[in-house]
């Protein structure tokens, strides 16, 4: 039998200050008019969203990760693996050692695969040029990037098409969002916009933009976030919304960089606002592909690389969890005294599902 930590949780009392939020959250559908009730309010109600635990739940008591000794317990227990892609499958746009002959071996056991990333620069259709481009077989339908997630919450809750979306980000934002048929303004385009600051200079806005979209972003300036703070703060109703709150990425394979969470956090602290968080360790996604695939969450084991996004996702969203330490996260961090997120099992890769299969053969 695979030992799981029996986990003690107390709820956060949690007002109800607004009437719905999507359905596959477990409550009713809002639509946008109901965003006129105080923003404030709003992000009350979504704070959690941004700090250690993404849901209504605090974790008490969690006890250490065991190293992964049987593969095949694991692969039996469930029928979903949820994988993080930067620092699981690829670093940078290297593959990592043993992920094809892996995910073959997965589906050859009728797993179904899924693979969910914070990253936001791509839309799903170049992620899967890019899964094509180093060799491996996946579907469209089986991507989940968090520029996917930001459109697919601003459809949850009807938000209307005669508003704009500014975006602060990347291509695939903007691709996600025209396929979803919203307006928008802003994202590479906005990267060469500078501001003449003179004596009485004052900078215009669009006030029919209803929502903030902030991802990792290459060609983030000054113009782009005074564009993105006057809209949070003057439009009435206007969401912020954050793909993710990453600290770092993975550019390339030789070190890390400064990411999404940087961006985001510009905007927070001019603002004064926290945004709404779609991405990982927020729930939202994990009850998307839930409701999509009519999958049991305890039936699912998620596969990332870092603590606080991805064990963190899994753990908020009752799956199993398995941390690999192939990307961000190190054992001695791990293991560290001060770290207080414990996934299930670890393992070096993914490819270890290989080696400890045959080794407990």
């Amino acid at each position: 039998m695979l030992g799981r930590t029996v986990v003690a949780y107390s709820f956060v009392s949690v007002p109800a200050v607004f009437p719905t939020i999507p359905k596959f959250l477990g409550l009713k559908r809002l639509s946008f008019n109901s965003f006129s009730i105080a923003n404030a309010k709003w992000n009350w109600n979504f704070k959690l969203y941004n700090r250690k635990s993404s849901t209504a739940l605090r974790k008490e008591t969690r006890a250490s990760a065991q190293p992964l000794k049987n593969a095949d317990e694991l692969i039996y227990s469930v029928e979903t693996f949820i994988f993080d892609c930067d620092g699981v499958i690829w670093k940078g746009d290297k593959l990592i050692d043993g992920v094809p002959q892996t995910l073959d071996m997965l589906r050859s056991r009728g797993k179904r695969l899924v693979f969910v990333t914070n990253n936001s620069t791509k839309s799903r259709k170049q992620y899967g040029k890019k899964f094509e481009t180093l060799g491996l077989n996946v579907t469209e339908e089986e991507i989940f990037a968090s520029s996917f997630a930001a459109a697919a919450y601003l459809k949850s809750i009807n938000f209307p098409k005669e508003k704009k979306v500014y975006v602060i980000g990347e291509d695939g934002i903007l691709k996600e969002l025209e396929l979803a048929g919203f307006q928008y303004l802003g994202g590479p385009e906005d990267g060469g916009k500078k501001i003449e600051l003179k004596p009485g200079f004052l900078m215009e806005h669009d006030k029919d933009v209803g929502a903030v979209v902030v991802g990792f972003d290459r060609y983030f300036n000054y113009y782009k976030v005074q564009y993105g703070t006057l809209c949070v703060r003057e439009n009435p109703g206007c969401l912020f919304i954050a793909t993710n709150r990453d600290a770092v990425t993975h550019l390339t394979d030789a070190q890390e960089w400064a990411g999404g969470g940087s961006m985001v956090g510009a905007i927070a602290g001019s603002s004064q606002r926290e945004p709404l968080v779609v991405g990982k360790p927020s729930t939202f996604m994990m009850d998307y592909l839930a409701n999509k695939f009519g999958i049991l969450k305890s039936q699912i084991c998620m596969v990332g690389d870092r603590l606080d996004t991805d064990i963190l996702f899994g753990q908020n969203g009752g799956c199993k969890t398995l941390l690999v330490l192939s990307g961000v996260t190190t054992l001695s961090m791990l293991q560290d005294p001060s770290n207080s997120i414990q996934p299930d099992f670890y393992t070096n890769k993914i490819s270890d599902f290989l080696s400890l299969k045959a080794a407990t053969a």
